[in-house]
C-alpha cells in the first residue's frame, strides 16, 4: 500500500511539474468579463512574438505583455485566444519546431482541429514554417510585418561576421536572449539562444532559401501579393509605413534604423518585403513596434488604434469561417 501511495504521489508531483511547464510556455487570453462575440472564431488564435520577443515578462498586475492590450480585448469579445513563447533570437526552424510543439498543446486542449495563426516579425516566418509541416491543422495564417523576403538590418548586422566586433555583438545579442528566457520563467536548455542563426535567417539570403523550401503565400513578384489561400489555408497580412509616431515612445529608434532602408518601411521591415498572402492594409501609421501596440500603448495621436485592428481582423477570421 506504502508503496502504491508513493508512486501516486510521485505521478502526482510530476503532473503538477508538467502542468507547470505547460502554463509558463503557452498563455490562454481571459478577461473578467465577455461583451460580445464579435472575435468568436471557429478555431483558436494563436499569436507568436518576434525577434527578441516574449508573451509576458513578469506577473499580471506587474508585468508587460508583447501584445499589449490585444489579448484581453479578444477575449473580452469572445475569442479563444493564446500566446507562445519560443526563444527571442535564433533560427526560424528552432523558433518554428518550438512553436509547432506549443500548437499541438493547444489543438489538444481546446479540442479543435486546426488553429488561426498570427505572428508580428520574426513570428511571420515561424507561422510559415509550422503551416508547412502540419498544413492541415492551419485554418489560416496572418502575418504582421513579417520580413518575408530579408530585412536590410539584417543584411546590416551580418557584415560585422568574420570581423573584430562579431564575438562581442553576438555575445551581447545572447545575453539578452537569455535574459528574456529567465524574465519569463522558462528552461534555457530548451529555448537556446543563437543570435546569429536568427540573423541569417532574417537576411535577404536567409529569407529567399527559406521561401524556396516553405513558399506559402510568399508572393513571387518583387511588391505584389502571394496565394490568398492554399493548402486549406488563408493567408493574410498588414503593416505600417511610419518610422517616427511618437517623440515620447522609447521605439523612435525606428527613426535611425529606418534611414537604412529604401522606400517605405516601418522602420525595420520593408513594405515589399512585409507582403503576405492578401494586404489588408500597408500604410498603417504604425512603426515596427506600434504594430503590436507597444511600448505601452504609446503611438502617434491620430494613428489608428492596434487593439481595434486585431479586433476587426479576428471578426475578418469569425466571417470567413475560420
Amino acid at each position: 500500500m506504502k508503496t502504491k501511495n508513493l508512486l501516486a504521489s510521485l505521478l502526482t508531483a510530476s503532473s503538477m511539474m508538467s502542468l507547470t511547464t505547460h502554463a509558463s510556455e503557452i498563455m490562454k487570453g481571459t478577461s473578467t468579463f465577455v461583451t460580445s462575440n464579435y472575435a468568436t472564431t471557429k478555431y483558436p488564435i494563436v499569436f507568436a512574438h518576434g525577434m527578441g520577443g516574449f508573451s509576458r515578462i513578469g506577473t499580471d498586475t506587474l508585468g508587460v505583455d508583447y501584445w499589449y492590450q490585444i489579448i484581453p480585448d479578444l477575449a473580452r469579445n469572445g475569442g479563444n485566444v493564446w500566446t507562445t513563447r519560443v526563444s527571442p533570437f535564433n533560427s526560424t526552424e528552432v523558433r518554428g519546431e518550438q512553436l509547432l510543439q506549443q500548437v499541438d498543446e493547444i489543438l489538444a486542449i481546446t479540442g479543435q482541429p486546426k488553429v488561426n495563426l498570427i505572428g508580428h516579425s520574426h513570428g511571420g516566418p515561424t507561422i510559415r514554417y509550422v503551416g508547412g509541416i502540419i498544413p492541415d491543422k492551419i485554418a489560416s495564417m496572418t502575418a504582421i510585418a513579417s520580413p518575408q523576403k530579408g530585412s536590410p538590418i539584417a543584411d546590416l548586422i551580418l557584415k560585422a561576421e568574420g570581423t573584430p566586433i562579431q564575438k562581442p555583438l553576438l555575445a551581447v545579442v545572447n545575453l539578452l536572449s537569455s535574459a528574456v528566457v529567465w524574465a519569463q520563467g522558462l528552461d534555457q536548455n530548451k529555448f537556446p539562444s543563437d543570435s546569429l542563426a536568427g540573423a541569417k535567417s532574417l537576411n535577404t539570403a536567409g529569407s529567399t532559401n527559406f521561401s524556396n523550401r516553405f513558399p506559402l503565400g510568399v508572393a513571387n513578384s518583387s511588391c505584389g501579393e502571394g496565394a490568398y489561400q492554399e493548402k486549406g489555408i488563408y493567408m493574410y497580412s498588414f503593416l505600417g509605413n511610419r518610422k517616427l509616431t511618437n517623440a515620447l515612445d522609447p521605439d523612435s529608434a525606428m527613426l535611425l534604423t529606418g534611414t537604412l532602408i529604401n522606400g517605405d518601411s516601418d522602420g525595420l521591415v520593408p513594405k515589399c518585403s512585409g507582403k503576405f498572402g492578401k494586404t489588408i492594409r500597408d500604410d498603417y501609421a504604425w512603426n515596427h513596434f506600434d504594430e503590436v501596440n507597444q511600448v505601452l500603448g504609446l503611438r502617434g495621436l491620430f494613428s489608428q488604434d492596434p487593439v481595434q485592428v486585431y479586433r476587426e481582423h479576428a471578426n475578418r477570421l469569425k466571417l470567413q469561417g475560420l
